[in-house]
């Protein structure tokens, strides 16, 4: 692992009250889109992935459900999905 940005990562809160359950799914979207939105790492990320290819990961077992897929979606400029 080259990098490790934790700034990036969901807040405590979002975290916590996602419980990486589906019904919560979409309001963890939302929350964590609006997070990124306000956080200056994701610049070196996006200045990082023009450079190279991002292996982004994560501890989650759902592989459907996971931050690193918000994250990845939000770096590719996609919509929430639903």
């Amino acid at each position: 692992m080259d990098l490790w940005l934790k700034e990036i990562a969901p807040s405590t809160e979002l975290r916590q009250a996602f419980c990486h359950q589906a019904e919560h799914w979409l309001s963890f979207q939302q929350g964590y889109y609006q997070e990124l939105s306000h956080n200056p790492h994701v610049q070196e990320l996006r200045e990082m992935a023009k450079q190279q290819p991002l292996t982004l990961i994560y501890a989650a077992k759902d592989p459907a459900l996971n931050h690193a897929l918000v994250l990845k979606n939000y770096l590719l400029g996609k919509e929430i999905q639903g």
